[in-house]
């Protein structure tokens, strides 16, 4: 069973196996040995992403080494409902490549969508997240996509932490003055998750 289906299987409720015994004498996996190695803290440009037709969150976040992270800019990219959804595609595209340009991000951070009950809010939350990656891409920039369970788990340190938590904790740890609106606080929170557990 891959990570995934673990995940998969502990939020359905499911058994998940528990992990297998290694002898003492067994050679370290290439697994153990990265998890044994020290952490080096991220450094950089982080752009967070939380894609959504009508209200993309977008969060630009700078780490350095030795000081907190500071939000350069964030912003939630609305399009009304009286637009179509090819419209809404080309605002998120055109909003995502805005904040890329002229900026030196070194990674993109994205919110990633396990499971939706409803096929036409897949196919439009799939939309949306196309749109945003084909931005990056076209900037080439790599791209990660954490599970809302894993950013959840890595910013507040609950994994069913409601967006008011994660959006009280995005702000305390950012040292942010103004309120963030829920959208941009998510894109913050995948952004945080990226920086404190990228591995280089």
């Amino acid at each position: 069973m891959n990570v995934r289906q673990m995940w998969a299987a502990k939020l359905a409720g499911r058994p998940v196996p528990s992990a297998v015994a290694v002898p003492a004498n067994a050679a370290p996996t290439a697994a153990a040995s990265r998890a044994a190695q020290p952490r080096v803290a991220f450094v950089g440009t982080v752009l967070g992403i939380d894609p959504s037709l009508r209200g993309t969150g977008l969060a630009l976040i700078e780490f350095a080494a030795g000081r907190q992270p500071v939000l350069l800019r964030c912003q939630t990219v609305r399009v009304a409902p009286k637009y179509t959804m090819a419209v809404a595609l080309g605002e998120i595209h055109r909003a995502v490549t805005a904040f890329l340009d002229g900026t030196n991000v070194r990674h993109v951070a994205l919110e990633q969508t396990i499971y939706v009950q409803n096929i036409r809010t897949a196919q439009i939350l799939g939309a949306a997240r196309g749109a945003a990656i084909a931005a990056v891409a076209l900037q080439e920039c790599p791209v990660f996509e954490y599970a809302p369970l894993r950013v959840k788990q890595a910013v507040v340190g609950a994994g069913r932490a409601s967006k008011e938590q994660m959006a009280r904790t995005v702000m305390a740890l950012l040292g942010h003055g103004r309120t963030l609106a829920l959208d941009e606080a998510d894109a913050a929170g995948v952004a945080l998750c990226h920086a404190f557990t990228w591995r280089a």
